[in-house]
């Protein structure tokens, strides 16, 4: 089995919005953090949100620079069921790292929980004026960005 890159954007966008979940790494002080997340993709940036206090908040305020990861799929797959090196877990993984900006304007922050929201529902929602002020929002721009398959069958001239 294989690991391949994926180059194509769009079919990186998709692993992307096929995921619920992405996890944000953040370092402060040279701790490293990590959570799971919910988000939003809107072109080239990632949308987040969170309470702006704690652990997170502390950190992107003091090195905005974030690494996100999703990954979608979970199964397992083999070469030789004898052989546990020959196991992996098939899937595909996607790596941004980028800097935060924090979205302090009213207005874009109701956007980008508009945006957030269209990630995991088709419905319309509406949000007080004390839920956008309160929340904390950032988005994170691609400063570098890799995806790859994992567990791929081998192309050979046979079962290609």
């Amino acid at each position: 089995m294989r690991t391949n890159s994926i180059e194509d954007r769009k079919e990186i966008d998709d692993v992307i919005r096929a995921c619920k979940t992405c996890y944000l790494a953040m370092s402060l002080d040279d701790k490293p953090y990590v959570l799971p997340m919910n988000f939003a993709l809107d072109g080239d940036l990632v949308i987040l949100h969170s309470a702006q206090e704690g652990r997170l908040w502390e950190s992107i305020l003091k090195n905005p620079n974030v690494c996100i990861n999703w990954t979608l799929g979970e199964e397992l797959a083999w070469q030789d069921v004898r052989v546990g090196c020959s196991y992996r877990v098939k899937s595909k993984s996607v790596v941004w790292e980028g800097p935060v900006e924090i979205v302090e304007d009213y207005d874009e922050k109701y956007r980008c929980l508009e945006v957030l929201m269209k990630q995991y529902s088709d419905r319309e929602f509406k949000f007080g004026e004390p839920a956008v002020k309160n929340v904390g929002i950032f988005k994170v721009s691609i400063k570098e960005l890799s995806a790859k398959e994992f567990g791929a069958k081998a192309v050979t001239p046979w079962n290609s």
